[in-house]
């Protein structure tokens, strides 16, 4: 995928964009629903949907194995999940005519049997173990700095201290990351490059039929009457 460096940092940077958007849209005190709080949530989950191509571009550089497919499929289900809260998020906030209607709206879509659980407090959590797994594995590979593990892990706990920190945390992610982005143009190089064929294991020619052997003769007889 030729995109793949870009969606490795896209994700990051989708959660930097999100967190700006989000301390603007406060800064008069007033916060959703309207234009701004939809402008924060539609950047956050532009951001979860570039995070997909960029974990599997991550694990391609590491060798295919059980463990590695069954931590790219965790990341993905939280991704997912993830993605469902920004959506829910987006959707009461075009229902919703006030901030209170929206708490409300927000509070009956949680009282689902499963919904916190499964798009707010365990589910979700999934998708950043996983990216923190696929960073450590990559570091002890060496195919990582060792300081990625400690910077992508301080960008996933800063905004759990407030939200006012998601520029910062996303920026500790895209920085953690960076450091991979050779490495993930170099896989991609390989993937995309043809395949040499090894001498002698080329197209045979075409065998010559009776009509093109008699047409090769008349040629030749045609070429003799002329000289």
């Amino acid at each position: 995928m030729k995109r793949a460096v870009l969606y490795v940092i896209a994700g990051p940077v989708g959660i930097v964009a999100y967190g700006l958007v989000r301390l603007w849209a406060r800064s008069d005190g007033v916060y959703g629903p309207g234009l701004d709080w939809q402008a924060a949530h539609l950047v956050a989950l532009a951001g979860m949907v570039c995070f997909v191509p960029g974990v599997l571009a991550l694990s391609r550089l590491l060798p295919r194995s059980p463990w590695r497919t069954g931590v790219v499929a965790g990341t993905l289900v939280g991704l997912a999940a993830t993605m469902v809260q920004f959506g829910a998020d987006i959707v009461e906030g075009l229902l919703a005519e006030d901030r209170a209607e929206m708490s409300r709206l927000g509070a009956e879509f949680k009282d689902i049997p499963g919904v916190e659980v499964a798009f707010y407090d365990v589910v979700p959590q999934f998708f950043f173990l996983g990216l923190l797994v696929l960073t450590g594995v990559l570091a002890a590979r060496r195919r990582l700095p060792w300081w990625s593990v400690p910077l992508l892990l301080a960008g996933i706990v800063l905004p759990v201290v407030t939200l006012d920190l998601l520029p910062i945390g996303g920026l500790c992610m895209a920085l953690a990351l960076v450091p991979a982005l050779p490495l993930v143009r170099q896989q991609d190089e390989r993937a995309e490059s043809p395949v040499p064929v090894p001498r002698g294991l080329g197209v045979a020619p075409a065998p010559r039929t009776g009509a093109t052997l008699r047409t090769s003769t008349s040629e030749r007889g045609c070429g003799r009457r002329r000289r």
